[in-house]
């Protein structure tokens, strides 16, 4: 059957479902290194697309979060706005710091966003 709402790209929808409690989620702009140990779901399409907003949305959408971490260097910026309206109050690490949490992730999704420092690691947690 033929999905009408929600995710729809199937790699993405496949790690999705296998997320569980603890797991790290790695929202990644264009430039973050992805890291080989992780499940990477690419969806770069050209310079800016998808937004990074974009990409968060939808997985907020599909995902429980208890926990995010993102660089300190966000601090006073749109990312730090963006996180913030969607509810998100990351713990502020250094970038390097946030960089070495990669190979722990369960899934990277990589966005087509070029604004520098627009990562953001969610810790799963459980709807209960």
């Amino acid at each position: 059957m033929t999905r009408k709402q929600g995710v729809l790209n199937p790699d993405l929808a496949a790690g999705l479902a296998r997320l569980g409690h603890g797991h790290l989620v790695v929202v990644a702009d264009y430039g973050l290194p992805l890291p080989r140990e992780a499940d990477v779901v690419d969806l770069t399409l050209v310079h800016g697309v998808p937004r990074f907003t974009q990409v968060l949305d939808a997985l907020l959408a599909e995902i429980a979060v208890e926990g995010s971490v993102a660089a300190a260097e966000t601090s006073g910026t749109d990312v730090e706005t963006w996180l913030r309206e969607r509810g998100l109050t990351p713990d502020l690490v250094p970038h390097d710091d946030l960089k070495a949490l990669l190979p722990q992730a369960r899934l990277v999704v990589r966005s087509g966003e070029a604004t520098p420092y627009a990562n953001v690691v969610l810790r799963c947690g459980v709807p209960f």
